[in-house]
Protein backbone atom coordinates (compact mmCIF):
# COMPACT_ATOMS: atom_id res chain seq x y z
CA UNK A 1 0.00 0.00 0.00
CA UNK A 2 1.20 3.46 -0.83
CA UNK A 3 1.84 5.64 2.15
CA UNK A 4 0.90 9.33 1.84
CA UNK A 5 3.20 11.53 3.83
CA UNK A 6 2.36 15.10 4.92
CA UNK A 7 -1.12 15.05 3.46
CA UNK A 8 -3.32 17.56 5.25
CA UNK A 9 -7.04 18.25 5.02
CA UNK A 10 -7.90 21.64 3.37
CA UNK A 11 -8.87 24.40 5.75
CA UNK A 12 -12.64 25.04 5.91
CA UNK A 13 -14.40 28.29 6.91
CA UNK A 14 -16.66 27.53 9.86
CA UNK A 15 -20.35 28.16 9.06
CA UNK A 16 -22.73 29.83 11.52
CA UNK A 17 -25.02 27.38 13.09
CA UNK A 18 -28.67 27.91 12.20
CA UNK A 19 -30.85 28.34 15.23
CA UNK A 20 -32.94 25.32 15.96
CA UNK A 21 -36.34 25.28 14.34
CA UNK A 22 -38.04 25.40 17.68
CA UNK A 23 -36.51 28.87 18.30
CA UNK A 24 -38.00 30.25 15.06
CA UNK A 25 -41.36 28.92 16.11
CA UNK A 26 -40.87 30.62 19.46
CA UNK A 27 -40.07 34.02 17.88
CA UNK A 28 -43.09 33.78 15.56
CA UNK A 29 -45.32 32.80 18.43
CA UNK A 30 -44.16 35.73 20.56
CA UNK A 31 -44.82 38.18 17.68
CA UNK A 32 -48.28 36.76 17.07
CA UNK A 33 -49.06 36.82 20.79
CA UNK A 34 -47.92 40.46 21.03
CA UNK A 35 -50.16 41.49 18.11
CA UNK A 36 -53.08 39.59 19.62
CA UNK A 37 -52.59 41.19 23.04
CA UNK A 38 -52.44 44.68 21.48
CA UNK A 39 -55.55 43.97 19.40
CA UNK A 40 -57.49 42.61 22.36
CA UNK A 41 -56.34 45.55 24.45
CA UNK A 42 -57.61 47.99 21.82
CA UNK A 43 -60.89 46.08 21.54
CA UNK A 44 -61.20 46.19 25.31
CA UNK A 45 -60.60 49.94 25.24
CA UNK A 46 -63.38 50.42 22.66
CA UNK A 47 -65.70 48.19 24.67
CA UNK A 48 -65.08 49.99 27.97
CA UNK A 49 -65.46 53.45 26.39
CA UNK A 50 -68.39 52.58 24.09
CA UNK A 51 -71.12 55.21 23.93
CA UNK A 52 -74.16 53.64 25.60
CA UNK A 53 -76.97 56.22 25.72
CA UNK A 54 -80.16 55.65 27.67
CA UNK A 55 -83.37 54.91 25.80
CA UNK A 56 -84.51 58.48 26.53
CA UNK A 57 -82.32 61.29 27.83
CA UNK A 58 -82.35 65.12 27.70
CA UNK A 59 -80.84 66.70 24.60
CA UNK A 60 -78.03 69.21 24.99
CA UNK A 61 -79.26 72.80 24.85
CA UNK A 62 -77.45 75.74 23.27
CA UNK A 63 -76.87 79.11 24.93
CA UNK A 64 -79.93 80.94 23.52
CA UNK A 65 -83.30 80.67 25.27
CA UNK A 66 -86.10 81.85 22.97
CA UNK A 67 -89.32 82.98 24.67
CA UNK A 68 -91.30 83.74 21.50
CA UNK A 69 -94.41 81.51 21.32
CA UNK A 70 -95.59 79.88 18.10
CA UNK A 71 -98.93 81.41 17.09
CA UNK A 72 -100.01 78.51 14.86
CA UNK A 73 -99.53 80.42 11.60
CA UNK A 74 -97.50 79.58 8.48
CA UNK A 75 -94.27 77.79 9.34
CA UNK A 76 -91.20 77.20 7.15
CA UNK A 77 -89.34 74.01 8.02
CA UNK A 78 -85.97 73.01 6.55
CA UNK A 79 -84.25 69.63 6.66
CA UNK A 80 -80.60 69.45 5.61
CA UNK A 81 -77.97 66.74 5.98
CA UNK A 82 -74.91 68.99 6.08
CA UNK A 83 -72.43 66.14 5.49
CA UNK A 84 -70.32 67.39 8.44
CA UNK A 85 -69.11 70.18 6.11
CA UNK A 86 -66.72 67.64 4.63
CA UNK A 87 -68.59 66.16 1.67
CA UNK A 88 -68.83 68.98 -0.87
CA UNK A 89 -68.78 68.79 -4.65
CA UNK A 90 -65.10 67.80 -4.87
CA UNK A 91 -65.40 64.96 -2.35
CA UNK A 92 -65.85 61.23 -2.52
CA UNK A 93 -66.27 58.71 0.32
CA UNK A 94 -64.79 55.28 0.81
CA UNK A 95 -68.08 53.68 1.94
CA UNK A 96 -69.69 54.71 -1.37
CA UNK A 97 -66.88 53.38 -3.56
CA UNK A 98 -64.64 56.46 -3.35
CA UNK A 99 -61.15 56.74 -1.90
CA UNK A 100 -61.38 59.25 0.95
CA UNK A 101 -62.59 59.00 4.53
CA UNK A 102 -61.90 62.58 5.60
CA UNK A 103 -61.82 66.04 4.00
CA UNK A 104 -58.44 67.25 2.80
CA UNK A 105 -58.00 70.32 5.00
CA UNK A 106 -59.48 72.49 7.72
CA UNK A 107 -59.71 75.34 5.20
CA UNK A 108 -62.02 73.21 3.04
CA UNK A 109 -64.24 72.40 6.03
CA UNK A 110 -64.47 76.06 7.01
CA UNK A 111 -65.35 77.05 3.44
CA UNK A 112 -68.15 74.46 3.43
CA UNK A 113 -69.42 75.77 6.79
CA UNK A 114 -69.66 79.26 5.31
CA UNK A 115 -71.51 77.89 2.29
CA UNK A 116 -73.96 76.02 4.53
CA UNK A 117 -74.55 79.19 6.54
CA UNK A 118 -75.38 81.00 3.28
CA UNK A 119 -77.99 78.31 2.60
CA UNK A 120 -79.58 79.04 5.99
CA UNK A 121 -79.88 82.71 5.12
CA UNK A 122 -81.43 81.95 1.74
CA UNK A 123 -83.90 79.40 3.12
CA UNK A 124 -85.07 81.73 5.91
CA UNK A 125 -86.73 78.83 7.75
CA UNK A 126 -88.42 79.05 11.16
CA UNK A 127 -87.38 75.50 12.04
CA UNK A 128 -84.19 73.79 10.87
CA UNK A 129 -83.56 70.06 11.25
CA UNK A 130 -79.89 69.33 10.57
CA UNK A 131 -78.10 66.00 10.32
CA UNK A 132 -74.39 65.07 10.30
CA UNK A 133 -73.26 68.00 12.42
CA UNK A 134 -69.78 67.60 13.93
CA UNK A 135 -69.40 68.92 17.43
CA UNK A 136 -65.87 67.68 18.08
CA UNK A 137 -64.29 65.37 15.53
CA UNK A 138 -60.77 64.76 14.27
CA UNK A 139 -62.12 64.14 10.76
CA UNK A 140 -63.10 67.82 10.54
CA UNK A 141 -60.13 69.15 12.50
CA UNK A 142 -62.08 69.85 15.69
CA UNK A 143 -64.54 72.35 14.18
CA UNK A 144 -67.59 72.80 16.44
CA UNK A 145 -70.21 73.11 13.74
CA UNK A 146 -73.20 73.05 16.11
CA UNK A 147 -71.88 76.17 17.86
CA UNK A 148 -70.74 77.82 14.61
CA UNK A 149 -74.27 77.61 13.21
CA UNK A 150 -75.75 78.80 16.52
CA UNK A 151 -73.52 81.89 16.53
CA UNK A 152 -74.81 82.76 13.07
CA UNK A 153 -78.40 82.24 14.26
CA UNK A 154 -78.65 84.13 17.57
CA UNK A 155 -82.45 84.34 17.31
CA UNK A 156 -82.77 80.52 17.28
CA UNK A 157 -82.98 78.14 20.20
CA UNK A 158 -81.02 74.96 19.50
CA UNK A 159 -80.70 71.40 20.80
CA UNK A 160 -78.18 68.68 19.93
CA UNK A 161 -78.24 64.88 20.20
CA UNK A 162 -75.15 62.76 19.41
CA UNK A 163 -75.48 59.69 17.23
CA UNK A 164 -71.80 59.01 16.45
CA UNK A 165 -69.60 59.17 19.52
CA UNK A 166 -66.40 57.18 19.86
CA UNK A 167 -62.92 57.66 21.35
CA UNK A 168 -61.28 56.18 18.27
CA UNK A 169 -62.88 54.87 15.08
CA UNK A 170 -60.23 52.61 13.48
CA UNK A 171 -61.85 52.54 10.05
CA UNK A 172 -60.44 52.79 7.43
CA UNK A 173 -57.03 51.49 8.50
CA UNK A 174 -55.14 53.78 6.12
CA UNK A 175 -56.84 57.00 7.31
CA UNK A 176 -58.92 56.25 10.43
CA UNK A 177 -61.77 58.56 11.37
CA UNK A 178 -60.36 58.56 14.94
CA UNK A 179 -62.08 60.52 17.74
CA UNK A 180 -65.58 61.76 16.97
CA UNK A 181 -68.65 63.45 18.49
CA UNK A 182 -71.27 64.11 15.81
CA UNK A 183 -75.05 64.11 15.67
CA UNK A 184 -78.28 65.88 14.77
CA UNK A 185 -79.32 69.40 15.73
CA UNK A 186 -82.62 71.29 15.74
CA UNK A 187 -82.86 75.10 15.55
CA UNK A 188 -86.09 77.01 16.21
CA UNK A 189 -87.20 80.65 16.10
CA UNK A 190 -89.90 79.67 18.59
CA UNK A 191 -89.74 78.48 22.15
CA UNK A 192 -88.92 74.79 22.59
CA UNK A 193 -90.37 73.65 25.88
CA UNK A 194 -88.61 70.28 25.92
CA UNK A 195 -86.18 68.34 23.73
CA UNK A 196 -85.09 64.74 24.29
CA UNK A 197 -82.90 62.16 22.59
CA UNK A 198 -84.69 58.86 21.90
CA UNK A 199 -82.47 55.92 21.01
CA UNK A 200 -83.22 53.80 17.94
CA UNK A 201 -82.39 50.09 17.53
CA UNK A 202 -78.71 49.38 16.75
CA UNK A 203 -78.41 46.73 14.02
CA UNK A 204 -74.74 45.91 14.66
CA UNK A 205 -73.37 43.30 17.07
CA UNK A 206 -70.22 43.44 19.18
CA UNK A 207 -67.47 44.27 18.29
CA UNK A 208 -68.70 46.24 15.23
CA UNK A 209 -71.14 48.08 17.47
CA UNK A 210 -68.42 49.64 19.65
CA UNK A 211 -67.20 52.09 16.99
CA UNK A 212 -70.42 52.48 15.02
CA UNK A 213 -73.26 54.98 14.99
CA UNK A 214 -75.98 54.89 17.64
CA UNK A 215 -78.91 56.36 15.72
CA UNK A 216 -81.59 58.38 17.49
CA UNK A 217 -84.55 60.71 17.18
CA UNK A 218 -84.32 64.28 18.47
CA UNK A 219 -87.85 65.03 19.69
CA UNK A 220 -88.65 68.69 20.42
CA UNK A 221 -91.92 70.14 21.73
CA UNK A 222 -93.04 73.61 20.67
CA UNK A 223 -96.00 75.07 22.63
CA UNK A 224 -98.81 76.59 20.58
CA UNK A 225 -100.13 79.94 21.78
CA UNK A 226 -103.67 79.69 23.14
CA UNK A 227 -103.78 75.89 22.86
CA UNK A 228 -103.05 72.88 25.05
CA UNK A 229 -101.76 71.04 21.99
CA UNK A 230 -98.11 70.99 20.97
CA UNK A 231 -96.17 71.00 17.73
CA UNK A 232 -93.89 67.94 17.98
CA UNK A 233 -90.74 68.12 15.83
CA UNK A 234 -88.83 64.89 15.18
CA UNK A 235 -85.35 65.22 13.69
CA UNK A 236 -84.04 61.93 12.26
CA UNK A 237 -81.15 60.30 10.44
CA UNK A 238 -81.85 56.60 9.87
CA UNK A 239 -79.36 53.79 9.25
CA UNK A 240 -77.36 53.77 6.02
CA UNK A 241 -74.88 50.89 5.78
CA UNK A 242 -76.76 48.00 7.37
CA UNK A 243 -78.37 45.01 5.65
CA UNK A 244 -81.74 46.79 5.58
CA UNK A 245 -83.25 45.31 8.74
CA UNK A 246 -81.95 48.19 10.87
CA UNK A 247 -83.69 50.82 8.76
CA UNK A 248 -86.93 48.84 8.89
CA UNK A 249 -86.89 48.55 12.69
CA UNK A 250 -85.94 52.20 13.12
CA UNK A 251 -88.71 53.31 10.75
CA UNK A 252 -91.28 51.26 12.65
CA UNK A 253 -90.25 52.84 15.94
CA UNK A 254 -90.53 56.27 14.32
CA UNK A 255 -94.04 55.54 13.01
CA UNK A 256 -95.11 54.27 16.42
CA UNK A 257 -94.00 57.55 18.01
CA UNK A 258 -95.84 59.56 15.35
CA UNK A 259 -99.09 57.70 16.02
CA UNK A 260 -98.66 58.09 19.77
CA UNK A 261 -98.23 61.87 19.56
CA UNK A 262 -101.08 62.31 17.09
CA UNK A 263 -103.38 60.30 19.35
CA UNK A 264 -102.75 62.95 22.02
CA UNK A 265 -104.10 65.59 19.62
CA UNK A 266 -100.67 67.06 18.82
CA UNK A 267 -99.42 68.28 15.45
CA UNK A 268 -96.44 66.19 14.29
CA UNK A 269 -93.65 66.85 11.80
CA UNK A 270 -90.83 64.34 11.30
CA UNK A 271 -88.03 65.38 8.97
CA UNK A 272 -84.54 64.37 8.00
CA UNK A 273 -82.46 61.88 6.08
CA UNK A 274 -84.42 58.61 5.84
CA UNK A 275 -81.67 56.84 3.85
CA UNK A 276 -84.53 55.21 1.95
CA UNK A 277 -86.32 56.21 -1.22
CA UNK A 278 -89.80 57.67 -0.96
CA UNK A 279 -92.63 55.74 -2.60
CA UNK A 280 -93.23 56.97 -6.16
CA UNK A 281 -90.04 59.05 -6.18
CA UNK A 282 -88.68 59.21 -9.73
CA UNK A 283 -85.19 57.87 -9.08
CA UNK A 284 -83.37 55.60 -11.52
CA UNK A 285 -81.00 53.24 -9.69
CA UNK A 286 -78.14 52.51 -12.08
CA UNK A 287 -76.36 49.14 -12.29
CA UNK A 288 -73.10 50.91 -11.39
CA UNK A 289 -74.42 52.11 -8.01
CA UNK A 290 -72.18 51.16 -5.09
CA UNK A 291 -74.96 51.79 -2.57
CA UNK A 292 -78.66 51.12 -3.10
CA UNK A 293 -81.26 52.49 -0.65
CA UNK A 294 -84.29 50.61 0.51
CA UNK A 295 -87.86 51.75 -0.13
CA UNK A 296 -90.03 53.38 2.53
CA UNK A 297 -93.29 51.61 3.26
CA UNK A 298 -96.56 53.28 2.38
CA UNK A 299 -98.04 55.27 5.28
CA UNK A 300 -101.52 54.59 6.64
CA UNK A 301 -103.92 57.22 5.31
CA UNK A 302 -104.32 60.11 5.90
CA UNK A 303 -100.65 60.34 6.99
CA UNK A 304 -98.38 61.49 4.20
CA UNK A 305 -94.79 61.78 3.08
CA UNK A 306 -93.77 65.23 1.91
CA UNK A 307 -90.91 65.52 -0.59
CA UNK A 308 -90.02 67.14 -3.89
CA UNK A 309 -89.85 64.47 -6.57
CA UNK A 310 -88.53 66.89 -9.20
CA UNK A 311 -85.09 67.37 -7.64
CA UNK A 312 -82.60 64.86 -6.12
CA UNK A 313 -81.71 65.37 -2.46
CA UNK A 314 -78.61 63.15 -2.32
CA UNK A 315 -75.79 61.90 -4.52
CA UNK A 316 -73.55 58.84 -4.45
CA UNK A 317 -70.04 59.68 -3.20
CA UNK A 318 -68.19 57.32 -5.51
CA UNK A 319 -66.42 60.27 -7.14
CA UNK A 320 -66.32 64.10 -7.06
CA UNK A 321 -69.62 65.48 -8.31
CA UNK A 322 -70.07 65.42 -12.07
CA UNK A 323 -73.73 65.65 -13.14
CA UNK A 324 -72.81 64.57 -16.70
CA UNK A 325 -70.98 61.41 -15.68
CA UNK A 326 -72.62 58.03 -16.26
CA UNK A 327 -71.28 56.97 -12.86
CA UNK A 328 -73.18 59.72 -11.02
CA UNK A 329 -76.15 58.41 -9.03
CA UNK A 330 -78.89 60.60 -7.54
CA UNK A 331 -81.45 59.73 -4.84
CA UNK A 332 -84.48 61.28 -3.12
CA UNK A 333 -83.87 60.40 0.54
CA UNK A 334 -84.65 63.63 2.41
CA UNK A 335 -88.08 64.94 3.30
CA UNK A 336 -90.85 64.84 5.88
CA UNK A 337 -93.76 62.94 7.36
CA UNK A 338 -96.67 65.09 8.58
CA UNK A 339 -99.68 64.18 10.67
CA UNK A 340 -103.19 64.47 9.16
CA UNK A 341 -103.87 67.73 11.04
CA UNK A 342 -100.96 69.50 9.29
CA UNK A 343 -101.64 71.13 5.93
CA UNK A 344 -98.68 71.40 3.54
CA UNK A 345 -98.80 74.44 1.27
CA UNK A 346 -95.40 74.06 -0.41
CA UNK A 347 -92.35 71.79 -0.59
CA UNK A 348 -89.16 72.44 -2.54
CA UNK A 349 -85.69 70.94 -2.77
CA UNK A 350 -83.17 73.77 -3.05
CA UNK A 351 -80.80 73.01 -5.91
CA UNK A 352 -77.42 73.75 -4.32
CA UNK A 353 -75.77 71.33 -6.79
CA UNK A 354 -74.17 69.52 -3.85
CA UNK A 355 -71.67 72.36 -3.45
CA UNK A 356 -71.17 72.06 0.32
CA UNK A 357 -72.67 68.66 1.15
CA UNK A 358 -73.64 65.43 -0.58
CA UNK A 359 -77.26 66.41 0.16
CA UNK A 360 -79.51 69.23 -1.01
CA UNK A 361 -81.74 70.95 1.57
CA UNK A 362 -85.52 70.56 1.46
CA UNK A 363 -87.90 73.33 2.61
CA UNK A 364 -91.58 72.84 3.45
CA UNK A 365 -94.27 75.36 4.35
CA UNK A 366 -97.16 74.24 6.57
CA UNK A 367 -100.21 75.51 8.37
CA UNK A 368 -102.09 73.87 11.21
CA UNK A 369 -105.59 72.66 10.46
Amino acid sequence: NAVQVGLKKPLQTPRAKAPPKHKWYCYTGIACLTVMVLFMGFLGFLTLTEYRPDAVEPAEKGLVDVQKPYDGGTLRVLTFNTGYAGLGKNSDFIMDGGKSAKPESKELVEANIQGIQAVFEKADADIMLLQEVDKEAQRTFGTDQWTAYALQLPQYETYYAPNFKCKFVPYPLTQPIASIDAGIATYSRYDIEQSVRKSLPVPFEWPMRTANLKRCLLVSRVPIEGSEKELVLINLHLEAYDDGEGKIEQTRQLLSLLEEEYAKGNYVIAGGDFNQSFPNAKTEIKPTSEWIPGLLEELPKPWRYVYDETMPTCRLLNQPYDPESELTQHYVLDGFIVSPNVEVTQVETLNEQFAYSDHNPVVMEIELK
